[in-house]
């Protein structure tokens, strides 16, 4: 089942404890294929993350010649790959500029989220945010001079 970020923030306010929460958030870890053994090489791995997390970024060129952000993710841990889903839901298909203009830390304060999860978690997230920002930026950068 497809969902948007508004719809997680939404779903996130249904629950009245942080425990259906988290299973909520481990839940939609479930939700995206785990990468292949291949694709979990240290070249992915993001830097931050106390859990391991590997993130591939591929730009993929719509008909009219426009790029767009595809994500390919997953990690070691069950919360975590909560996480990750989070971020794929939040940046796939996306523009460099779309990407740009997300607001993750406005979402994760929504969900309540820098509340409950640990600070290594938190860095974690925002880890992957960065990675995906810096990707958007070079791209953003890479179609403004064409």
């Amino acid at each position: 089942m497809e969902h948007s970020l508004q719809d997680i923030i939404d779903n996130f306010g249904f629950f009245d404890d942080w425990e259906e929460r988290y299973a909520y958030l481990i839940d939609l870890g479930k939700g995206f294929a785990p990468l292949s053994h291949e694709d979990k090489i240290d070249e992915y791995l993001v830097r931050g993350c106390t859990s391991r997390v590997w993130l591939i970024i591929d730009w993929v060129a719509d008909d009219a010649g426009v790029m767009h952000m595809y994500l390919r993710a997953d990690s070691d841990a069950h919360i975590v790959r909560g996480l990750v889903s989070l971020v794929l839901v939040a940046y796939n298909g996306l523009t460099a500029a779309q990407a740009l203009s997300v607001d993750m830390n406005a979402a994760f304060h929504e969900m309540g989220l820098e509340a409950h999860l640990s600070p290594s978690r938190r860095n974690g997230f925002f880890s992957m945010v960065e990675r995906i920002r810096t990707a958007a930026a070079q791209q953003s950068s890479l179609d403004s001079s064409r």
